[in-house]
């Protein structure tokens, strides 16, 4: 009944919004015009600050007059202006009219986190672009206007600056400025955002979920959390069972007391029959995994590319051939594409909410690269995002990766392939985290395992060599890793050429101790600026210390003990995937 009365005091809302998605499809087919628009209002936003004034980033200025007052920039160019904000000089980058909110923390693979400033202007354009992408994904999906949905995000509050400006995520705040009508489609209430412990969150939100038998969408950033879900709902299936039967929230987790006390009304009333239908799932299926606890779901929302594309086999595992819907490329900096279909990852650029321009791939590395607009991008070519927000970054290269794979009138469509940051290049390779998930993936491709977290990384040598980091199971074994390094050939002409001129050697496997993965993700996680459901696990990392620092931290020692698995030029071994697929792996 609830929910039917949800259904019709929302028809104003869903009224409201596909007006407002028609609008942005039909003034995204001339997006010169709205890029020329976006770019003058966000100039005319912060004009007063410091920043501006310094670089004549007046109102009025044309594209070309705003590229000749401003190069090419990233963190370090604001950092100097961030630091004066922490202390409540607001005016270094932002205008009078544009109220600082909070800042949410970046944090990068190695480098200290960043605050990345979130005004209200700013904020208003992301909910927006998650309101395009929201409507459009509940009409392809009508049964979702009935269903409730989980969504795992972290608080907006952690801690705060000097100035007492709030810092954590994003998510969070916004969570927090929903309306009260939207609130109650969710499962999972903000409090449990406040639970830092990774493990106790994880088993809070499924504690609170699994109670739940009206779910339609379950929602987060990363697949890997839901691969992390399916893999601990039949772990603790019965202590869940037990504390849905018995009302409550098991004390094995440590769950602040202030969220206990909030999360209390939600918890503290036995179900003994949806505890009765849990269980019985468990008798008849041998495990509880969200395809069975969930037979309602209609999709998941996270990410596809990238290396999060890598999860997907193994997220179907646990929640089924459920239909998939990107949420569209987005980080701390802004929110980027706005995806229309399901199973892509690519998305229309969202040129409403930030001015874009874009860099060829292959000129990353010039002094003085060919900058152009978002319609001037040709289908099939990859490149760099340059981005200008409300939030008073100019011209900042995010260095995400993508493809254009066709154009909405002169709005391209985008698919994230992978960050700039995550390319390695020791001889001349050019080797992508984009070509490492791809390789892997069609490695495994016919072997219905989960392979579960990797990594490759660089170790240099006479010549040198890539590492493939894998924990104990089927696939941490040499004819494995020799498929790999002949999907690497594949993938990549420059990596195969620098394999048969033996200017690198063969990959290498390195078998880490059992559950070295989940103390990696658990150090990253506790970081400053780290979170449970923006976790990216990195499949390529560039460092060449990496393999290094990885053996001292989980096996007590540097070098390299194992037995180095090695494979013959793939030129010679033109049979390698069949006669490896046929020895049983």
């Amino acid at each position: 009944m609830l929910r039917q009365l949800r259904v019709v005091g929302g028809f104003g809302i869903r009224v409201r919004l596909r007006r407002r998605l028609q609008r942005f499809l039909r003034e995204s087919l001339r997006g010169i015009e709205l890029q020329q628009k976006t770019l003058a209002r966000i100039l005319a936003l912060n004009a007063e600050s410091d920043f501006s004034r310094e670089r004549g980033l007046s109102p009025g200025l044309s594209i070309r007059e705003f590229r000749h007052r401003l190069g090419i920039s990233d963190f370090e160019t604001f950092r100097p202006y961030v630091e004066r904000m922490k202390q409540g000089e607001t005016q270094a980058l932002l205008g009078r009219e544009n109220k600082l909110l909070m800042f949410t923390l970046s944090s990068g693979t190695t480098a200290e986190s960043k605050y990345i400033p979130i005004t209200r202007p700013f904020l208003t354009d992301y909910r927006r672009g998650w309101s395009l992408w929201g409507i459009r994904a509940f009409d392809a999906h009508p049964a979702m206007h009935q269903r409730d949905i989980i969504q795992l995000s972290s608080d907006y509050d952690q801690f705060r600056t000097p100035a007492g400006t709030p810092c954590g995520n994003i998510s969070g705040l916004v969570g927090a400025m929903q309306s009260p009508l939207v609130r109650l489609m969710y499962t999972v209430p903000l409090a449990v955002g406040r639970i830092s412990d990774p493990e106790a969150k994880l088993y809070t939100s499924l504690r609170l979920s699994v109670a739940n038998p009206h779910v339609g969408l379950v929602m987060t950033a990363n697949p890997s959390t839901l691969v992390q879900w399916g893999r601990r709902a039949d772990e603790w299936k019965w202590q869940l069972i037990r504390d849905v039967a018995n009302g409550g929230l098991s004390s094995d987790f440590s769950v602040p007391g202030s969220v206990r006390e909030q999360l209390k009304r939600r918890i503290r009333k036995p179900d003994l029959a949806r505890a009765r239908q849990l269980e019985r799932l468990v008798e008849s299926q041998g495990r509880l995994a969200p395809v069975d606890i969930w037979p309602r779901l209609a999709f998941v929302g996270v990410w596809t590319g990238g290396s999060a594309g890598a999860y997907l086999p193994a997220m179907r595992q646990y929640f089924g051939n459920v239909p998939v819907r990107d949420h569209g490329l987005s980080a701390s900096e802004g929110r980027m594409t706005v995806p229309l279909e399901d199973e892509t990852s690519a998305g229309l650029l969202d040129v409403e909410s930030h001015f874009f321009e874009f860099i060829p791939e292959a000129e990353q590395d010039s002094p003085d690269p060919t900058v152009l607009l978002a319609h001037e991008l040709k289908e099939g070519e990859q490149y760099l995002i340059l981005l200008t927000t409300a939030s008073g970054l100019y011209r900042y290269n995010i260095r995400d990766v993508v493809r254009c794979r066709g154009f909405h009138g002169q709005t391209p469509i985008l698919e994230f392939l992978h960050k700039g940051a995550h390319m390695s290049n020791l001889t001349g390779e050019k080797l992508s985290e984009s070509h490492v998930v791809a390789a892997v993936a069609e490695a495994r491709r016919n072997i219905e395992i989960d392979h579960g977290d990797f990594t490759i990384s660089p170790i240099w040598g006479d010549p040198p060599r890539y590492r493939l980091h894998l924990e104990p199971g089927p696939l941490a074994t040499s004819q494995f890793a020799a498929v790999v390094d002949h999907e690497l050939q594949r993938q990549n002409v420059e990596y195969r050429d620098k394999r048969r001129s033996a200017r690198l050697d063969p990959l290498e496997l390195c078998v880490l101790p059992q559950g070295s993965w989940k103390r990696f993700a658990r150090a990253r996680q506790s970081r400053l600026g780290g979170s449970l459901e923006q976790y990216k696990h990195p499949c390529l990392s560039p460092d060449l210390e990496f393999s290094d620092r990885l053996l001292r931290e989980h096996t007590g020692h540097s070098e390299f003990q194992q037995p180095h698995f090695v494979t013959q030029p793939a030129a010679q071994r033109s049979d390698m995937p069949s006669s490896i697929a046929g020895s049983g792996l």
